[in-house]
């Protein structure tokens, strides 16, 4: 995989999520706060990991963001929609890296690279993922 400050697409990733900006997400320069960016890259990391439709994991498991890194390429304006692309960027024992990126119509506004670990809800500690959630991860992992 390239760097991912190179020029993006949302193409470049194998899932997409969307979401509405608010006039409450901008700032006093009428541009949407960067914090709410973080929002966004959430947004498009629980839609990919708490699918109902095809869940990775077992009820007593969780998902907790390690790290998060986000580098702010341009602004984004309200009204509109904002579209996030993500994609695995490597898979460990427990915990997977991920690269979003965070587009208004088709400018990338910002990229992201998080670190996710799976915990067993009970102990509080990492959990090593199971085969098939290993082979599903690999799927969507960057080109």
């Amino acid at each position: 995989m390239g760097s991912m400050s190179e020029a993006l697409n949302l193409s470049d990733f194998p899932l997409h999520a969307h979401d509405t900006l608010r006039y409450a997400d901008t700032d006093r320069q009428g541009h949407v706060n960067n914090a709410v960016f973080s929002t966004f890259f959430e947004t498009g990391r629980v839609q990919f990991l708490y699918d109902p439709e095809r869940p990775l994991i077992e009820p007593g498991f969780a998902f907790v963001i390690a790290s998060l890194y986000i580098d702010f390429l341009s602004e984004v304006t309200w009204p509109g929609t904002v579209s996030i692309g993500t994609r695995v960027a490597g898979i460990g024992r427990s915990s997977l890296k991920l690269e979003q990126g965070l587009f208004q119509d088709t400018t990338c506004a910002a990229t992201a690279k998080s670190v996710i670990v799976l915990v067993n809800e009970a102990t509080r500690r990492s959990h090593p993922f199971d085969t098939d959630t290993i082979e599903r991860l690999s799927a969507l992992t960057a080109p």
